[in-house]
C-alpha cells in the first residue's frame, strides 16, 4: 500500500513542475502577444533586414514616362541583348575608338589632373594604325589595306578601314557633299577633330571602364556643372544628397521630385537621361573594383559595399531606386533609336569594313540579329510624344534640348582622369547620337536601298560610340543581376 501512495506522490511533483513551467510559457507569450506591434507597424529595419531586399524591394513594376516594365527589360537584356552585344563591342570594328583626350577644359582651368596610375590611358601608337583609318574622311566607304606588322603593338592584327569596299563612282560623289551637311546637321555633342594631331586611336578592349580612385573636388565640380547648370533646374531647387544644398529638414528631396513632375515631358527627360548615364557609370565602377592590388596583377571585381553606399535606399535616403530606375529609363532610349536605326545597316552595301572579310561579314550579321532582337521588343519609348506641341514652340524646345546636351559634351573635357573622361566622351557621344537617331526619322525612312545619302549619315565614330554606350548600358543592367546573387548569399 505504502508503494502505491509514494507513487502517487511522484505523479502529483511531477505534474505540479511540468504545470508550473507550461503555465510560465503561456503567460510569457500571451504577454508578448498583446505588447508587439503588428508586423506592419514594426521598424523598417526589423522588416527589410536582408541587403538584397533592400537594395531591389522598390526596383520593379513600371517605369515614368513609358509603358514598360523592369522585369521585361531584364529578361530581354540578360538573355537576349547583353550576350550579343559583348561579342559584338570586342570585334575589331568596334574595338577602336579615335579621340581627342587633350583637348583642354573650356569652362575652367585644368588643376583636377588624376595622378592614380589606373587613370592612364594607353592609345594605340599612331605610326601603327592601318593607312586607310588615318586617310582623313570619316564617311569615306573605301577599302584600307595595310600590312600585318603595321598593327602588332595593337594585339591583334587588323585592317580598320571604313564602313564600305565597293561603291559606285556615283556613289562616290555623294561624299563629296557629306562634310557641307554634317555642318547642318543636329549634332547633340561637341565632335572631336578627328584630324588634330592630339586625337588618337585607343584599343578600347585594353582600356576597360572601370574603379581608377578620381574622386574629390574635381569629379564633383564636373557633375555638379552637368546637373545645376544644363538640366533646366533653378538655382533655387537643389538635387537630393547634394551637399552644397542648405539644410532642408525632413524634406529628403520630394520637393525636388515634385519640381520635377511638374516639368514638361521633354525636360523630365533630359533629367532622367543624365540620371541614367551617371548610374551607369557608378555600375561600372561599383562592378569592375580594385579589389586587390600588388607587384604582380591586379584583381578586379565587383565590390557590393561600394554598390550598396551608392544605390541602398537606407544609404542614400530612398534616391538609390531613383537613380537605378533612369537607368533603365536610358536603356530604352537608346534601345529605341537602335530599333529605328537597323534600316540604315540593313542596306546590302553597308559593310563594317577592317580588311578581313570574313569576320567583316560575321561583324554584320552580329549587328543585324541585335537589330532584329530590338525590332521585336514590344515595349518601346514612344518619342513621338516629344517636341510635338506647337511647331514654333516645340522647335525652340528641341534647340534647347540640343545645345544643353551639347554643353555637357563639352565638360567630358573638364575631366581630370584620362580614363574616365576617355569612357565618358564615349558613352555622351553615344547617346547624342542616339538622340539624332531619334529625331531623325523622316530622313532614315528616306534612305535609298543601293546609295547612300546626305540626308542622313553616320560616321564610323558614331556608330562605335553608338554601339559601346548601349553595350555600356546593356552590361549595366546584367552587373544589376550580379549583385543581385551576391547580396542573396550575404543573407
Amino acid at each position: 500500500m505504502w508503494r502505491h501512495i509514494f507513487q502517487m506522490l511522484g505523479l502529483l511533483a511531477l505534474a505540479w513542475l511540468f504545470g508550473d513551467r507550461v503555465f510560465d510559457w503561456y503567460q510569457g507569450n500571451t504577454i508578448k502577444l498583446k505588447t508587439d506591434p503588428p508586423k506592419s507597424e514594426q521598424p523598417r529595419s526589423l522588416l527589410a533586414d536582408t541587403p538584397e531586399q533592400s537594395c531591389f524591394c522598390h526596383l520593379t513594376g513600371v517605369l515614368d514616362d513609358c509603358f514598360c516594365d523592369i522585369e521585361s527589360i531584364d529578361s530581354f537584356n540578360n538573355f537576349k541583348i547583353y550576350p550579343r552585344v559583348k561579342r559584338l563591342t570586342e570585334r575589331d570594328f568596334f574595338r577602336y575608338y579615335r579621340v581627342n583626350l587633350k583637348r583642354p577644359c573650356p569652362f575652367w582651368p585644368d588643376d583636377g589632373h588624376c595622378s592614380n596610375r589606373d587613370c592612364n590611358v594607353e592609345p594605340c601608337p599612331e605610326s601603327m594604325i592601318p593607312v586607310g583609318i588615318k586617310s582623313g574622311n570619316f564617311n569615306k566607304y573605301s577599302k584600307a589595306a595595310a600590312p600585318v606588322s603595321d598593327v602588332a603593338s595593337c594585339e591583334r592584327p587588323t585592317d580598320l578601314g571604313a564602313i564600305n569596299s565597293t561603291l559606285s563612282n556615283q556613289s562616290k560623289e555623294a561624299f563629296v557633299d557629306w562634310d557641307r551637311h554634317d555642318d547642318a546637321q543636329d549634332h547633340f555633342c561637341e565632335i572631336d577633330d578627328e584630324s588634330s594631331p592630339d586625337a588618337a586611336y585607343v584599343d578600347l578592349l585594353l582600356n576597360p571602364e572601370r574603379y581608377t580612385g578620381y574622386q574629390g573636388p574635381s569629379a564633383w565640380r564636373v557633375w555638379n556643372s552637368i546637373y545645376e547648370e544644363n538640366c533646366f533646374k533653378p538655382r533655387s531647387v537643389y538635387r537630393p544628397l547634394n551637399p552644397l544644398a542648405p539644410t532642408r529638414g525632413d524634406d529628403d528631396g520630394e520637393g525636388f521630385y515634385n519640381w520635377l513632375e511638374g516639368l514638361c515631358l521633354e525636360k523630365r527627360v533630359f533629367y532622367r537621361l543624365i540620371s541614367g548615364l551617371h548610374t551607369s557609370i557608378n555600375m561600372h565602377l561599383c562592378s569592375q573594383y580594385l579589389l586587390e592590388e600588388g607587384w604582380g596583377k591586379s584583381v578586379w571585381g565587383p565590390n557590393v559595399q561600394e554598390f550598396r553606399q551608392r544605390f541602398d535606399p537606407a544609404e542614400t535616403k530612398g534616391e538609390g531606386t531613383r537613380r537605378l530606375k533612369n537607368l533603365y529609363f536610358l536603356y530604352l532610349i537608346e534601345l529605341r533609336a537602335l530599333s529605328k536605326v537597323a534600316p540604315y545597316f540593313d542596306r546590302s552595301f553597308i559593310n563594317l569594313y577592317t580588311g578581313n572579310n570574313q569576320e567583316d561579314g560575321a561583324t554584320k550579321d552580329l549587328l543585324l540579329q541585335i537589330f532584329n532582337e530590338t525590332r521585336a521588343f514590344p515595349m518601346h519609348f514612344d518619342e513621338s510624344s516629344m517636341f510635338a506641341g506647337k511647331k514654333l514652340e516645340a522647335k525652340i524646345l528641341k534647340e534647347e534640348f540640343r545645345l544643353h546636351f551639347k554643353n555637357i559634351s563639352r565638360i567630358m573635357d573638364c575631366v581630370g582622369c584620362s580614363k574616365c573622361r576617355l569612357w565618358g566622351k564615349l558613352q555622351t557621344q553615344g547617346l547624342g547620337t542616339a538622340l539624332k537617331i531619334l529625331f531623325s526619322e523622316k530622313e532614315i525612312q528616306s534612305l535609298t536601298e543601293n546609295s547612300p545619302s546626305s540626308a542622313f549619315q553616320l560616321t564610323r565614330q558614331e556608330i562605335v560610340s553608338l554601339l559601346n554606350g548601349f553595350g555600356r548600358l546593356s552590361t549595366s543592367i546584367h552587373q544589376l543581376h550580379v549583385f543581385r546573387s551576391l547580396l542573396k548569399g550575404k543573407r
